[in-house]
């Protein structure tokens, strides 16, 4: 991505950190949608256990995503590099994960409590 090549260039970042946004996003977008599930199918209500499980959902949908770049990199071999946009960190997986449990937590901290004045008006 252009911009985030620039914000690198621009503030001497060591990546592009394009991939970690997404990752963010990841989390962000699916935990209110995993909350609004859990209050209306399940016996969970609000407070800490629904925080926490909704936060492991989007860990989890980001394990399965982080899976399937494995296999892509298992089949594509050396090929796999463009897709996996590691860009030298080894750590790049867990970076990954890490930002979308940010992107959860971010979401439910920002948006539980908008969240629940609309549940009530339906």
């Amino acid at each position: 991505m252009p911009l985030f090549n620039w914000l690198r260039d621009t503030f001497d970042l060591s990546r592009n950190h394009y991939d970690r946004v997404g990752h963010f996003a990841q989390g962000f977008i699916p935990v209110i949608i995993a909350r609004e599930v859990l209050l209306k199918k399940s016996p969970l209500s609000r407070g800490r256990w629904l925080f926490f499980i909704t936060c492991c959902i989007c860990l989890s949908i980001s394990a399965v995503y982080e899976f399937i770049e494995w296999w892509v990199a298992v089949y594509a071999g050396g090929a796999a590099d463009a897709f996996l946009g590691l860009q030298g960190d080894v750590w790049d997986t867990q970076w990954d994960m890490f930002a979308a449990l940010l992107g959860a937590i971010a979401a439910q901290v920002m948006l539980a409590k908008m969240h629940d004045k609309q549940m009530l008006l339906q």
